[in-house]
C-alpha cells in the first residue's frame, strides 16, 4: 500500500533519485523546495514552494496538513533548521528521517583505532549554539560539520519527532555530482598532476548515490529509530582513490607526501590525518547489507573520465 511521503529537498543529487524510487514503489510524494531548481517528475508529484529556513513560511505552508507517513529531511543543516522541523512537524508524521553525515564524527578523528559506531558519538552531550550565524552563505562550508552535529543534538534532545538520523558515508556519484570530489581525482590523473597527500593509510567510508537511495527507501519501511551508519565495505584513502583512478585509466601517476604544515585547500577531498571509517554493525543487525565499493566505484570513475574528454 502506498504511503504519503514528504521529501524536503529532492531536486538534485541523491534526493532526486530518492523521489524517483519512491514514485516507482507506488507512494504519493510531495517535495518541499524553494522552487529554484527544476525537477523531472511532472504531475506525478505534489510541490510545496517554501524556504526551509523560514519558520513562519514553513508553519504557514504545512498548517493544513494533518499527517505524513514518512518525512525525509534532506535539508537539515543546523540546529535552527532542526528547531523549525520540530515546531512544524511534531505530531504530523509517523517517521522522520534526516540525511545526516559521516562528518558528525569529525571531532573524534584519531581518538580510537576502530571504526566509529553510533554510540561512540555522545550526541546528547553536544553543545548547541543557536546564536551562531548558521544561515550566512559565506560560512556555508565552515558550518557544515558543526551544523549537522548540532542539528542531530537538537532533534534528539527535543525527542518529539519519531527520528532516524542516517549518517551517510561520503557519497560519490557520476558527472552530475555538483561537489566535484571524484572528478577532482580524474582531473589530476588526466592532467598528469601529482597528488599531494597527508596520510596514505587514512581510509574513509564511501557510498554511491544509488546505494544511499536504496538505504533511505529501506529505512522508511522499517520501524527502528535513532542514529544509523550507512557505508559500503571497502574504505579508501585519498591516496587509494588516486591510485585507483590511475590504474583504471592506465595512466602513470605521482603521489607526494606532505611533510609541512598543510595550507587551506592544499589537499584533495577525503584526505584525512587519521582513518575515518564507520562501523555498520547496527545496520547489519537490522537486516541491511550495503555491499562493497568495488561494485560501483570503477563505473563512476569511467563516467567522469568520459565527461573529462
Amino acid at each position: 500500500m502506498g504511503k504519503n511521503i514528504l521529501v524536503i529537498g529532492g531536486t538534485r543529487y541523491f534526493g532526486k533519485l530518492l523521489v524517483q524510487r519512491l514514485l516507482n514503489a507506488g507512494h504519493q510524494v510531495t517535495i518541499a523546495t524553494r522552487g529554484h531548481a527544476s525537477d523531472p517528475f511532472g504531475d506525478r508529484i505534489k510541490r510545496i514552494r517554501v524556504d526551509r529556513r523560514n519558520e513562519r513560511a514553513m508553519l504557514a505552508a504545512f498548517a493544513g496538513i494533518e499527517n505524513y507517513d514518512i518525512i525525509y529531511d534532506q535539508l537539515c543543516y543546523s540546529p535552527l533548521d532542526a528547531a523549525i522541523a520540530v515546531r512544524v512537524f511534531a505530531g504530523k508524521c509517523k517517521r522522520y528521517i534526516v540525511a545526516s553525515t559521516i562528518e558528525v564524527y569529525r571531532g573524534l578523528l584519531a581518538s580510537q583505532k576502530s571504526p566509529f559506531a553510533e554510540d561512540d558519538l555522545q550526541i546528547l552531550a553536544q553543545p548547541i549554539d543557536t546564536q551562531y550565524p548558521w544561515h550566512d552563505p559565506k560560512l556555508a562550508t565552515q558550518c557544515y560539520v558543526m551544523g549537522k552535529l548540532q542539528a542531530e543534538a537538537y532533534l534528539y534532545r527535543d525527542g518529539s519527532l519519531p527520528l532516524v538520523t542516517v549518517r551517510i558515508g561520503h557519497v560519490l556519484s557520476g558527472p552530475e555530482d555538483f561537489t566535484g570530489r571524484l572528478a577532482h581525482y580524474v582531473d589530476l590523473v588526466r592532467q598528469f598532476a601529482p597528488l599531494r597527500y597527508a596520510n596514505a593509510a587514512a581510509a574513509s567510508s564511501f557510498m554511491s548515490a544509488q546505494v544511499t537511495t536504496d538505504f533511505l527507501v529501506w529505512t522508511g519501511a522499517q520501524t527502528f529509530t535513532g542514529p544509523v551508519n550507512a557505508a559500503c565495505d571497502g574504505g579508501l584513502s585519498a591516496f587509494d582513490l588516486y591510485l585507483r583512478v590511475g590504474m583504471l585509466l592506465d595512466a602513470e601517476v605521482r603521489a607526494l607526501p606532505v611533510t609541512h604544515v598543510v595550507r587551506p585547500g592544499e589537499l584533495s577531498p577525503f584526505d584525512y590525518p587519521a582513518p575515518f571509517m564507520m562501523d555498520t554493525t547496527r545496520a547489519a543487525s537490522l537486516g541491511y547489507r550495503f555491499g562493497h565499493s568495488d561494485e560501483w566505484l570503477d563505473h563512476l570513475i569511467r563516467q567522469h573520465d568520459l565527461a573529462f574528454v
